[in-house]
């Protein structure tokens, strides 16, 4: 017989309501507990002296900084190194700690990195390359995603990899599938453990046909430091071409690596027995240089980027003429200035190369606060890049976050229910606050907005934006910021 049906009790549901949403309380509060000792950390990597800046706002940015080589370059020609047998030199390294996040696991991995007879000069020797305990790695890069692409490298060096779960800003899913899945394509074996994940290949890696859903960065370096020492020939489709992609290429060419390009984003990757070192000038940070337009125009200041290039930049230079922005192409750097009269209003949609970068749109959004008019931020590339927009309202902007498509094409977001367009209506003149920084860019454009905005701003975890800027601090100072830096 079956047992009688029990009635809930009075209140249950609304308990078991309240343990659910005590329960994600107590998720982000751990989460934002880690993000204020990753920032510190990322700061104190390369000597930052505080970690929350008190910036008194309303002065235009007006003098010259010098950039050196992108990110998003940087600290993959590094990895590339593990597939040289003699030693190779990366120059144009910027200080900041992604890269110091890089060298430190590359030297646990056996890799002797000394610093070059000029400032910014890396030597890399794989010679003594080895196996690293998992502990090793994780004290290092439980705060950065690049360990996924040392799996490729190692497995061709070594014939296994490990890598800790992966950290990295908080903007949207980063999914490590797509890299999972192109290794298992090569021959890779795949085994998940409590503390991480280890890989083999007993019987090497051979190349193979990958077709990309999307034209993922991530997945489409994965697939070039794998496929360079593969047996045989990997045809990569839906590759991303992104300039950075193309200066990784380089590199591995320069190693010995055979690689064609075809103008549908096809690229063919023939195999080589063997590479070596390579010596190679990184490409400039189109990403710091576009932040540093962005902070000239919100500040109505006069900034000259040494190192920009204009090939690199095409498409934000259009778009931030479109605004009312203004800038001089020189053959050392770029100047970015307000030229004077009222800003206008525009509809950014983000893609990938040869679109509009989605890095760009965090620090562009602040000097749309001035623009006169409505302007529409759509977000293709990452689903949660708006966070960043709740401290701007705070401060007096007028924002509205939308699930929709707007201004532009329906994109793979929009039946997912992400915040993912944004609506700026301007001029909004910006006030002071306390603002705590969520992610590299989103941190950028926090100081922006403090540096525009009348009044005092105190911006905490600033050691995040240490991540991909050199010197960050320096530079406001040589344009003549008014702030204190604070423990």
């Amino acid at each position: 017989m079956a047992a009688p049906h029990s009635p809930r009790k009075a209140g249950t549901f609304v308990s078991t309501i309240s343990e659910n949403t005590q329960d994600r309380e107590d998720d982000q509060n751990r989460s934002d507990a880690q993000n204020r000792e990753n920032a510190q950390n990322w700061g104190a990597a390369v000597g930052l002296q505080g970690d929350r800046i008190t910036i008194r706002g309303g002065i235009p940015l007006v003098g010259r900084i010098e950039l050196k080589g992108a990110k998003n370059l940087v600290t993959k020609a590094m990895v590339a190194a593990l597939l040289g047998e003699s030693p190779s030199t990366l120059k144009n390294v910027p200080n900041i700690s992604d890269v110091r996040i890089v060298r430190q696991l590359l030297e646990v991995h056996g890799v002797k990195v000394t610093d070059g007879a000029e400032p910014g000069e890396l030597l890399l020797d794989p010679v003594d390359v080895e196996s690293a305990h998992f502990a090793a790695i994780d004290a290092y890069a439980g705060s950065s995603r690049i360990p996924i692409l040392f799996c490729g490298p190692l497995l061709h060096r070594l014939g296994e990899a490990f890598i800790p779960d992966l950290g990295g800003c908080r903007i949207g899913d980063r999914p490590i599938d797509y890299h999972l899945d192109v290794l298992r394509k090569f021959g890779a074996v795949v085994e998940k453990q409590p503390n991480g994940i280890r890989m083999s290949a007993p019987n090497g890696l051979k190349g193979t046909k990958v077709s990309l859903p999307y034209p993922s960065v991530g997945a489409t370096e994965q697939v070039l430091l794998t496929a360079v020492r593969a047996e045989g020939i990997t045809e990569l489709k839906g590759a991303a071409i992104e300039p950075e992609i193309m200066d990784l290429i380089n590199i591995l060419q320069k190693m010995g690596a055979i690689i064609t390009v075809d103008t549908d984003r096809v690229i063919r990757i023939e195999g080589v027995e063997r590479l070596e070192g390579y010596n190679h000038r990184a490409l400039f940070d189109r990403n710091e240089a576009a932040s540093w337009a962005a902070a000239a125009l919100a500040t109505d200041g006069d900034i000259f980027v040494g190192g920009a290039r204009q090939p690199e930049m095409l498409t934000f230079l259009n778009v931030f003429r479109k605004v009312g922005g203004a800038f001089d192409i020189e053959d050392d750097g770029i100047r970015f200035y307000h030229p004077g009269g009222d800003l206008k209003p525009v509809i950014i949609e983000t893609d990938v190369h040869p679109g509009f970068m989605t890095d760009w749109q965090q620090p562009l959004v602040i000097a749309l606060t001035h623009a006169h008019g409505v302007s529409i931020v759509h977000e293709t590339v990452y689903e949660q890049r708006f966070g960043f927009v709740d401290a701007l309202v705070e401060m007096g902007a007028t924002i509205q976050i939308h699930r929709e498509c707007l201004g532009g094409h329906p994109c793979r977001f929009g039946q997912r229910n992400f915040n993912h367009s944004a609506v700026i209506t301007g001029p909004t003149k910006l006030t002071g606050a306390d603002i705590e920084v969520p992610d590299l860019r989103g941190g950028f454009s926090h100081l922006i907005a403090a540096l525009t905005a009348k009044g005092t701003s105190t911006v905490s975890n600033v050691g995040i934006i240490s991540r991909g800027y050199e010197n960050f601090i320096t530079k406001l100072q040589l344009l003549g910021a008014d702030f204190d830096l604070e423990g």
